[in-house]
Parts: C-alpha cells; sequence; structure tokens
C-alpha cells in the first residue's frame, strides 16, 4: 500500500512584509488555515506534525480543530530554514539572496534537512497519509529531493500559504510528486507568498 505526505505551507504571516522572523497570522491567513483543513477533510490521517514557529504552529491548530482526529506535534526538523548555499551551477540573479545568509546557517539548514528526509521520507509498513506543515524553503527541500535535482534548485520551488504538496511512495517505487502548490480551495484573493501573484 503506498504511503502520503501531504505539505502545507503555514498561513499568511501578520506583518510579514515587515521582515519579523515570526509572529501570529494574519486574518488572511487564519482564512486560507481553515480553507486548507477543509480541503484536507476526507483524508485518513495517520500523523501530522509542524514547525514550532507561531505561524505554523497556529496554522496546525486551525486545521486539528477542523479534523479532531489530528494531533499534531511539533517537530524541530520543520523549522525555517536555508538548506544549502552558492553553487557554480546556480544562476547569478540568486546570489543577494545568500549575502545575508552565514555559513553556519546553511551548515546548520543542511544538517536539519538531512534529518527531515531521513525522518518523513522513509519507507513503512502499510499504508500511511501524514501531514507536515511547514515553511517555503523545508517544502522546496521535499520537492527537490524527490525529483532528484541538484541541491541549489530548492530556492526556485515556491509554494503559496496554505498551498498543498503531495508526494507518494508506493512499495519498491520512489517517492513521486503527485501535485504541486495546489492552490483549488483558496480563491485569488487569498493566493498570497508568492514571488509572483498566480491569477488563475
Amino acid at each position: 500500500m503506498p504511503q502520503y505526505l501531504y505539505l502545507v505551507r503555514h498561513g499568511e504571516q501578520q506583518d510579514a512584509e515587515y521582515g519579523l522572523p515570526d509572529g501570529p497570522l494574519s486574518p488572511r491567513g487564519k482564512r486560507q488555515a481553515h480553507l486548507i483543513a477543509e480541503r484536507l477533510g476526507g483524508v485518513p490521517f495517520t500523523g501530522a506534525w509542524h514547525s514550532p514557529l507561531q505561524r505554523a504552529a497556529e496554522t496546525a491548530a486551525i486545521i486539528a480543530d477542523r479534523l479532531p482526529s489530528l494531533t499534531p506535534e511539533a517537530s524541530p526538523l520543520l523549522f525555517d530554514c536555508v538548506p544549502s548555499g552558492r553553487a557554480p551551477e546556480m544562476p547569478s540573479s540568486y546570489a543577494p539572496f545568500f549575502n545575508a545568509i552565514s555559513d553556519e546557517e546553511i551548515e546548520a539548514g543542511r544538517a536539519q534537512m538531512e534529518d527531515a528526509v531521513a525522518e518523513f521520507l522513509h519507507p513503512h509498513r502499510g499504508p500511511r497519509h501524514d501531514l507536515l506543515i511547514t515553511h517555503n524553503f523545508v517544502i522546496a527541500w521535499f520537492v527537490r529531493e524527490v525529483l532528484g535535482a541538484p541541491d541549489w534548485r530548492w530556492i526556485s520551488i515556491n509554494q503559496a500559504n496554505c498551498g498543498l504538496t503531495v508526494l507518494q511512495q508506493k512499495p519498491g517505487r520512489p517517492w513521486s510528486l503527485v501535485t504541486h502548490n495546489d492552490l483549488g480551495h483558496l480563491p485569488v484573493e487569498l493566493r498570497t507568498g508568492l514571488p509572483d501573484p498566480l491569477l488563475f
């Protein structure tokens, strides 16, 4: 039987445009969280984890309120992080992002994501439906990992607030990407968090 991993980026953070490292959900972020909870209502979840940061924890609480059989657990493996640094083949347009990121932050992010992949992508016996409520870069790293893309490609993979990405592993096969950044549950005015607006 297959395993499924449902990856959800947290809802929009209050005052995110001011560069605050963490904070509560905005009213729009709460609405996003309610809608993704409705979207996930029919999934027979076997486990749920979330980043300890406030914006992810609040998103998880809203989802759990809609899905009372879920008891999401905080996991430090799902913290926001930068999972790799510059690479020679990386387009120069990405270079400015790394100017404010230290080598120590990158090493910590790389180690965290190695542990996260080992924890959440390891095979289980029997069917599983697990939910991870986390951050843009973390989801991008999981997608890059499953697709076997070069390390630096995470920076080119973006997820909207409360977008839904689903990974699947069938017995004897590698993980595959079922859907990425699905926003069908969000009206256009709630599609936030992408570098460019998605108007359809």
